[in-house]
């Protein structure tokens, strides 16, 4: 069996489907550099892409979103397609100032993209 490429997939435009792409937060750009001591930045990844029926099992799509997908079908203009977005973050450490200027350590959490699915 032959795999179709996405972009002769009706209705999918050549777009592909939901899964990580790169993303690089630079604290510098931000603007943060005067209050963040490190680090510089950090990659947070983001999720995009099509959540279109058939959901693949790659694409970690939810039972209400494999139901959505569904009735999309059936009215496209009552009900979207699910959504592309993380299904699994993770913490990253940021060392920085706090508003009395002590130096801070914490983790924050939910800031870095490990895993996309649709929901």
């Amino acid at each position: 069996s032959k795999m179709t490429p996405a972009e002769d997939i009706p209705g999918s435009r050549g777009r592909q489907v939901c899964r990580r792409h790169e993303l690089y937060v630079s604290f510098q750009d931000l603007g943060w550099l005067d209050w963040v001591i490190a680090p510089q930045g950090y990659s947070a990844y983001y999720c995009e892409g099509e959540c279109s029926f058939p959901l693949d099992s790659c694409m970690n799509a939810t039972n209400h979103a494999i139901l959505q997908s569904l009735v999309h079908l059936l009215k496209p203009q009552a009900v979207p397609k699910a959504c592309c977005a993380p299904t699994k973050l993770s913490a990253t450490s940021v060392l920085y100032y706090d508003s009395s200027n002590n130096v801070i350590l914490r983790k924050h959490r939910n800031m870095v993209v490990r895993a996309c699915g649709c929901h």
